[in-house]
């Protein structure tokens, strides 16, 4: 976590417009609204244009397994140093048929041993991302066994979650309830 409390004080459920609730469908009705959207809420109208591309990227549109999509929204989460983020995602993760084990050697990235050459052309390509902006040739080529349109997706997972990891660092979205900081997200905390 970047600050240790809010710059942007998240909404009571109460003062969410009720078209606002509605965007978060039925996967978030049987949970308290999450801090992120509770976040946004302050903004309406972006909150709605975020609930339709996020609802893309963590959709069945979206080409990458789940499995795929999660282990790079994690990377790009534990490289921007995302807290929330990044134990958010760790629960989807689980639930996307990550192991503890994986979610764990996620954090030492493409180099770390056992994993296959997909998942480190993966992780790579999420890197190259998050340190350039761009995939290079040779990371590229070893995508090779996905489609374009799979790789398309790829870039745009990565980039949703460098916008979402910037906007929760920034305002210092604090962590929901149900949630635990990973030790490794908690070095050189900000004072604020």
């Amino acid at each position: 976590m970047r600050l240790k409390k809010a710059r942007v004080l998240p909404l009571s459920e109460a003062d969410i417009a009720p078209e606002l609730l509605a965007l978060l469908g039925p996967r978030f009705k049987a949970i308290p609204v999450l801090n992120i959207f509770r976040t946004l809420a302050h903004a309406p109208k972006a909150f709605k244009r975020f609930m339709a591309w996020g609802g893309y990227i963590l959709s069945d549109a979206n080409s990458l397994s789940p499995r795929d999509r999660e282990l790079v929204i994690l990377r790009a989460g534990f490289n921007w140093k995302s807290g929330y983020e990044w134990a958010q995602h760790v629960r989807i993760g689980l639930d996307c048929g990550l192991g503890e084990d994986e979610i764990e050697r996620i954090k030492a990235g493409p180099t770390a041993t056992d994993w296959s050459e997909t998942d480190r052309a993966l992780l790579r390509a999420t890197d190259e991302l998050t340190q350039d902006a761009f995939i290079t040739d040779t990371t590229w080529q070893a995508l090779g066994d996905f489609s374009e349109k799979q790789r398309m997706d790829l870039v745009m997972t990565v980039s949703q979650y460098t916008q979402v990891s910037m906007m929760l660092n920034t305002f210092g979205v604090q962590l929901d309830d149900d949630l635990v900081l990973d030790p490794d997200l908690c070095k050189g905390e900000a004072a604020g």
